[in-house]
């Protein structure tokens, strides 16, 4: 195994960057603006405790009486992260997906170093890179791939990489940071966040590879891990749009498609070090694929339309959210629903085949039947799904 100032820290003697010269980043991170937004950014991002049991409510007390022995470890290089907590979530296309929960203290200092990381790093990103990244979004992505298509790209590429986050090398990836830092303690800090280990079943597992899910650092992360990825597609004059591990590349035909496959996994296996989903990556036209949750029509001017695996998706989880078996008042079940139809249609309302969407969204009826009890003419009173004409 390299050392925490194995591999990073002999790039970063190299000076690979100018930008890399002189810094003192941790310094940026404990600077009191930066850890007042990372705490407003945690407190309004909520979410479970980690292996320690604090809460989000208990971090505010808790800095107020460690933070400056918390800050000395930070500028010392001496700071140790806990483990994070292994929470499995089920995927919609099956399996589940592995997250790690740090600690909320560990949330904190990771989204004051992200901040920062963000800050330096993003002007740096490709154009055609959308994923977790300031005034970019998943709409932006879905716009550009419709350009593409408008334009006479009319085959896809549909890239799926295996277990992103859970296979990235951690040499290669300290290494690429190491091109855009030189302060060890962060390099450091960084290098022992990704080896803090995994809690399941109250024992603590080593990790040596993955950015796990779940914490603020991993996406910025996973930006440096595919920022290679982008810059090759750039170099091959190629039509992308990439969202997270989510890429989607645009060309004019089937055989062009395949040759680009076939030789964009032989550079992700080899360069990258990491798997291509043979599975679920292929080459099609783009309305018989999904991105993000939309696809497209087969029209000269191609619309945005729904994926049927999206529409699937909200049919059953309005099913689960009006189910008569969860045992929770018509009050809460209208909440609940309300809550979830306001964030779904803020999403999907970008779609352009509205006919579908106005059958979906007809969740006003499923609130105020919800309200009522009763879903209509001839439905059962406390059979709220009847509303949504599912």
């Amino acid at each position: 195994m390299v050392s925490a100032e194995g591999t990073e820290s002999v790039v970063a003697k190299r000076g690979t960057e100018s930008l890399a010269m002189g810094e003192q980043l941790m310094e940026e991170v404990c600077e009191r603006e930066n850890c007042k937004q990372a705490l407003a950014r945690v407190k309004a991002n909520k979410g479970s405790a980690g292996v320690d049991g604090m809460t989000v409510n208990e971090l505010p007390e808790f800095l107020k009486q460690h933070w400056p022995a918390i800050r000395e470890q930070l500028l010392s290089g001496t700071y140790k992260p806990e483990p994070v907590k292994r929470v499995e979530i089920p995927k919609p296309d099956g399996g589940v997906r592995k997250l790690g929960i740090p600690t909320v203290l560990d949330r904190f200092i990771q989204q004051a170093v992200m901040q920062v990381l963000q800050r330096k790093w993003d002007r740096t990103f490709s154009d055609h890179s959308y994923g977790f990244r300031p005034g970019r979004s998943a709409h932006q992505a879905v716009a550009a791939a419709q350009q593409y298509i408008a334009a006479g790209y009319r085959w896809v590429v549909d890239l799926d990489l295996e277990k992103f986050f859970d296979r990235v090398n951690h040499d290669r990836l300290m290494a690429k940071i190491a091109e855009r830092v030189s302060d060890k303690r962060l390099l450091k800090l960084i290098r022992v966040f990704l080896q803090a280990g995994v809690m399941e079943g109250g024992l603590v597992n080593p990790v040596d590879e993955g950015t796990p899910q779940g914490g603020p650092l991993s996406p910025v992360l996973s930006n440096i891990v595919l920022d290679e990825f982008d810059r090759e597609l750039e170099r091959r004059g190629l039509r992308f749009a990439r969202y997270a591990d989510d890429s989607n590349i645009y060309v004019r035909s089937r055989r062009a498609g395949e040759r680009v496959m076939e030789s964009l996994t032989r550079f992700i296996m080899s360069k990258l070090k990491l798997q291509v989903n043979q599975q679920k990556s292929a080459v099609a036209r783009p309305w018989a694929r999904k991105f993000l949750g939309f696809s497209f029509t087969s029209a000269g001017t191609p619309k945005r339309r729904i994926a049927p695996k999206a529409v699937d998706r909200f049919k059953e989880r309005i099913r689960e959210l009006t189910s008569r078996n969860r045992g929770v008042s018509i009050e809460r079940m209208a909440e609940e629903l309300s809550r979830y139809l306001r964030g779904w249609i803020g999403y999907f309302g970008k779609c352009e085949t509205p006919s579908v969407l106005a059958v979906l969204s007809s969740g006003s009826g499923a609130d105020s039947g919800l309200r009522s009890g009763n879903s209509g003419s001839g439905a059962r009173r406390g059979s709220p799904s009847c509303a949504v004409g599912l």
